[in-house]
């Protein structure tokens, strides 16, 4: 079993650690990290199971799920073993415009 963090998932991770970093210090975006490493661990060890994505249940695609932290909510999707992350985006983003602007590049 492993956690694959995409490109784009990477690159949500560091664009919310310059924010956080700015706007609550080391102490609160170490805390934040944890956090999203420890839920992503569970995911991986399918201690438990997200929610369907609802933007995409809503045209029948429900492989994709998603979970909240204290302030991130993480969208992935399992393949046999492996746990893939697709988005990490903090609960203030315009949700439903990342997924788009994410699923729906060329």
């Amino acid at each position: 079993m492993a956690v694959i963090i995409l490109p784009d998932a990477q690159q949500d991770l560091l664009t919310l650690q310059e924010y956080m970093l700015d706007k609550w210090g080391e102490s609160g975006w170490l805390k934040a990290e944890d956090e999203i490493f420890e839920k992503l661990k569970n995911i991986d060890a399918e201690i438990f199971k997200g929610s369907s994505v609802k933007e995409f249940a809503s045209v029948g695609i429900f492989e994709y799920q998603y979970v909240f932290t204290s302030h991130h909510k993480i969208v992935y999707r399992r393949f046999g073993k492996d746990t893939y992350v697709y988005v990490i985006a903090a609960h203030r983003q315009d949700f439903p415009t990342l997924l788009m602007k994410r699923f729906l590049k060329k």
